[in-house]
């Protein structure tokens, strides 16, 4: 039993902890910092920080041609692409109406898994696909749901979790070549750092790390240090716990990165956007994956 609230703890401060990064990068937005300059310091703090977590568990960082490619595509489709669409939308979206858009993965996530081969058809998950669509809907469609020409923005709120949706059934589909995940993201930081660094410079977006900091700084060190660990968290109680206890991490990202926003941004929502919550929620309990589509839980000392 105390093992077993243990975890039910831990569950609950990886998604408190998931939730802030998307309130810490509205200071940095909001501050002023535009996207390629936020992803070349978010790589590169996590390059530090999982790099020291591999080399910490005496592994180091393959550059096979095949390894490369995998870095390659998890640095874009999770990192540049969904980051780079997701701070511009950010700078015109309330920071929680960005919590309740990325609870769209799973349902982005089904449909390419069923393309793939990776997961056989689901009536249920089909269902809690449409009710996610619905919580979409609620969110840009009623009239003043969000701010004035807000509402625009939520398809580009979407590529995020199109992109994580197609990176996660990419490498279950084909592996990481014998890679554990810490070893592969610190290898995809580390290779992103040389498609963000020119992205920066010729967008002129990079930020001088040198001091005075303002809030917009804490954000970005923050969020990077923050998303890092709990990346790493993330990792650890799937294979404690398995897949699907730790899947339910998406519920407390959402549900804490709402109110993260409430608490530290002073943001409030309109009835449509708490209704797109509600539906949101009950699409993901739809639509996650039960214990019996999962792989089982790798064996712990």
């Amino acid at each position: 039993m105390t093992r077993h609230l243990g975890l039910i703890g831990f569950l609950i401060l990886l998604g408190a902890g998931w939730g802030l990064t998307g309130v810490l990068a509205k200071f940095a937005v909001d501050g002023g910092y535009r996207p390629f300059g936020i992803i070349f310091w978010q790589l590169a703090i996590s390059t530090l920080v999982l790099g020291g977590l591999t080399f910490a568990r005496g592994k180091g960082l393959s550059f096979a041609p095949r390894h490369l490619g995998l870095y390659l595509f998890i640095a874009l489709c999770g990192t540049v692409l969904p980051n780079a669409t997701g701070y511009v939308a950010l700078t015109h979206l309330p920071a929680g109406v960005m919590a309740i858009a990325i609870a769209a993965v799973p349902m982005f996530a089904f449909p390419i898994a069923l393309a793939l081969g990776n997961e056989r058809f689901s009536a249920l998950r089909l269902m809690g696909l449409f009710i996610g669509l619905i919580g979409v809907a609620l969110l840009a469609g009623p009239e003043n749901s969000l701010p004035a020409g807000a509402a625009i923005w939520v398809p580009l709120a979407l590529v995020a979790p199109l992109m994580y949706g197609i990176e996660g059934n990419v490498v279950a589909k084909f592996g990481t070549g014998g890679l554990d995940p810490i070893q592969t993201l610190f290898g995809a930081s580390f290779l992103g750092l040389f498609i963000a660094l020119p992205m920066a410079l010729a967008t002129d977006s990079f930020i001088d790390p040198r001091s005075p900091w303002s809030m917009a700084d804490v954000g970005v060190i923050g969020s990077s240090v923050i998303h890092a660990f709990v990346y790493s968290g993330y990792v650890w109680l799937v294979g404690r716990a398995g897949p699907s206890f730790a899947a339910q991490v998406s519920y407390l990202v959402t549900g804490f990165g709402v109110i993260w926003a409430i608490t530290l941004l002073g943001e409030s929502y309109s009835a449509w956007v708490w209704a797109a919550l509600g539906v949101m929620f009950l699409a993901l309990f739809l639509v996650q994956p039960r214990e019996s589509s999962l792989p089982a839980p790798a064996p712990t000392a």
